[in-house]
């Protein structure tokens, strides 16, 4: 049975840092990622590693994001710095195999001013 499971959000002033984690288990993936959605707001991609084993980050975190994998874990992590409140939202790790993604349930982080 896939189980993806975040943790790490929290509360953080402005400028902050926190960092996600994201732990896969029940199969081998062949991408893992990170998306989040703000209130009132669709889910959108973040970051995340392609199948080619690159990343790719969103604009708007460019620069201050930086995700990293622990395939010996199937774990990824993201490291954001220099958080801004409009990086407020629910985080959510998406783990695939065979094509199809897997969710968890999300960690949530705000950002205040």
């Amino acid at each position: 049975q896939v189980q993806v499971v975040e943790s790490g959000g929290g509360l953080v002033q402005a400028g902050g840092s926190l960092r996600l984690s994201c732990a896969a288990s029940g199969s081998i993936f062949s991408r893992m990622g990170w998306h989040r959605q703000a209130p009132g707001k669709q889910r959108e991609l973040v970051a995340r590693f392609t199948s080619g084993g690159e990343t790719y980050y969103a604009d708007s975190v460019k620069g201050r994001f930086t995700i990293s994998r622990d395939n010996a874990k199937n774990t990824a992590y993201l490291q954001m710095n220099s958080l801004k409140p409009e990086d407020t939202a629910v985080y959510y790790c998406a783990a695939t195999v065979l094509g199809r993604d897997y969710w968890g349930k999300g960690t949530l982080v705000t950002v205040s001013t």
